[in-house]
């Protein structure tokens, strides 16, 4: 029983630690950014950014959305 606790302790504390350390960095750089990049880059980098993940969820719901089919017709044969 000790074991498993010590276990659980380990997973718990790697869990805490990483999303920690994650989300340190990430006010890092944003930080870093926000001084060194000039706001027009920095606008012009966000907006990229956006219009990238927006493109990358669409295609992913839409391939999403085809494999379901293909399953479903898979399925019913």
């Amino acid at each position: 029983m000790f074991r498993l606790l010590r276990r659980l302790f380990w997973l718990v504390a790697g869990f805490v630690l990483g999303v920690g350390s994650s989300w340190a960095l990430t006010r890092r750089l944003r930080r870093a950014t926000a001084r060194y990049v000039p706001a027009e880059v920095r606008d012009r980098w966000a907006g990229t950014v956006r219009a990238a993940v927006s493109e990358g969820r669409s295609a992913m719901r839409s391939r999403e959305a085809e494999l379901k089919e293909a399953f479903a017709k898979g399925a019913r044969h």
